[in-house]
């Protein structure tokens, strides 16, 4: 009897079989499964949609396995090893499987993110490959740290000579660590990344502070003020200092306004704080503001994650001070950056925590390849809610649809 595959292949089972198989329900083994999901996400038009939402949402053991296996079909390795498919968790798998071509390792080493660069720089075999250590260094994403490890990186003869020179020009030299006052809270991390960028630092040099949506959305980001009661004016002069003991019902009624006008004073406290921390943070560089995101207060925090210079609001996640609260806020915000959203998964503290996986996925500012990857870890409730929504892109509502449907009945079916 011929494999399913084969069948599909050929064209010959009903619509209804190809529909079931994009949804990845078929009674086959999981291999046989993905080769089957690759195959129409490639070649079939009507189902290969549906196809690959499926594969991005497929689970991990069975993903990893076939990225793991040299016996895996050509096709499918190709499919998880491009970069528009390419999950992190495969990543390592498939660098070291024989059977993925050293030439797609090098066009995921010249145009992969920065994260992809540094399983590279670790991975055995690209140790072993002048070619792709080479294709490394040339990345734009790299970091400068990185750069300068590829530089030292013990490969064959020939490649040093080829390898871009480090550090940055004549007079641009990093402070050094007592020059920063190292012995300070959180000065080694804040030494540490500068020396990291210190290529994109250099480049950014001069770029003034602009927040996503602009200053004046910081400025009445504050809760309003309520109205407070008039206050009783001052004695005159000349009357006595010792007044008469005012009658109980009037001192009842001083006692909200006494309480307003504290209340009153608590939220001006806040909107000179934040006004304090704009003017301070307006008149820092890009040094100046990166390691006030390293070592500074909460609502320095607040502002900076929303500077439109990705190496700023980066810092803020790298910051030893920020709460998980802080990063659960930061990942329901449309006002950031994508990098700050992409960033935030790959923080394992972070993505432990349930409501920042929950708020990425419902944030349609957050990258569509990273949304995806996240959905398979939410609960039936939020995936019913995310069917809903009407922010988020087609394809994550979808998803959504088909995932809470997956759920519910295999709920019913453990409880029947």
């Amino acid at each position: 009897m011929p494999r399913m595959i084969e069948l599909i292949r050929t064209s010959s089972v009903p619509a209804t079989l190809m529909q079931a198989a994009a949804r990845g329900v078929l009674s086959v083994s999981p291999a046989d499964m993905i080769e089957i999901l690759v195959h129409l996400a490639n070649h079939n038009d009507v189902f290969g949609p549906l196809a690959r939402m499926t594969l991005a949402g497929w689970d991990e053991e069975s993903s990893l396995a076939a990225a793991s296996d040299s016996n895996t079909p050509q096709e499918v390795l190709d499919y998880f090893v491009a970069l528009e498919n390419l999950r992190p968790l495969l990543l390592p798998a498939l660098l070291e499987n024989p059977n993925v071509s050293d030439s797609a390792l090098t066009v995921m080493a010249t145009t992969g993110s920065r994260e992809i660069v540094e399983a590279m720089r670790r991975s055995p075999r690209v140790q072993e490959s002048p070619a792709i250590l080479h294709a490394l260094t040339s990345n734009p994403n790299a970091t400068q740290n990185q750069t300068n490890q590829l530089h030292e990186q013990p490969v064959a003869s020939g490649l040093e000579d080829s390898l871009p020179e480090s550090g940055g020009q004549e007079g641009d030299a990093l402070p050094s660590h007592a020059a920063l006052g190292a012995d300070g809270d959180g000065d080694e991390g804040v030494i540490t990344y500068l020396a990291e960028h210190a290529k994109e630092i250099a480049a950014e040099e001069g770029k003034p502070f602009q927040p996503l949506g602009g200053i004046h959305e910081l400025e009445t980001n504050s809760p309003e003020v309520p109205a407070v009661p008039e206050v009783s004016k001052p004695a005159e002069e000349g009357t006595s200092s010792t007044a008469a003991p005012a009658p109980l019902g009037q001192a009842a009624a001083a006692a909200p306004a006494k309480a307003s006008s504290l209340h009153k004073k608590s939220h001006l406290g806040q909107e000179e704080e934040r006004g304090s921390a704009l003017q301070k943070i307006s008149k820092l560089d890009i040094k100046g503001r990166i390691q006030l995101a390293m070592k500074g207060s909460k609502e320095e925090r607040s502002i900076l994650v929303r500077d439109s210079t990705k190496l700023v609001s980066l810092a803020v996640l790298e910051s030893p001070k920020v709460t998980d609260g802080e990063v659960e806020k930061f990942a329901g915000q449309k006002n950031v950056l994508e990098a700050v959203l992409r960033q935030i998964p790959m923080k394992r503290r972070f993505i432990k925590n349930y409501n920042v996986v929950r708020n990425l996925v419902a944030n349609p500012r957050t990258p569509l390849d990273v949304s995806l990857g996240l959905m398979k870890n939410l609960l039936v409730a939020d995936l019913r809610n995310l069917s809903s929504n009407k922010e988020v892109p087609d394809t994550i509502r979808k998803l959504a649809i088909k995932m809470f449907k997956q759920k519910t009945d295999t709920t019913r079916k453990s409880s029947g």
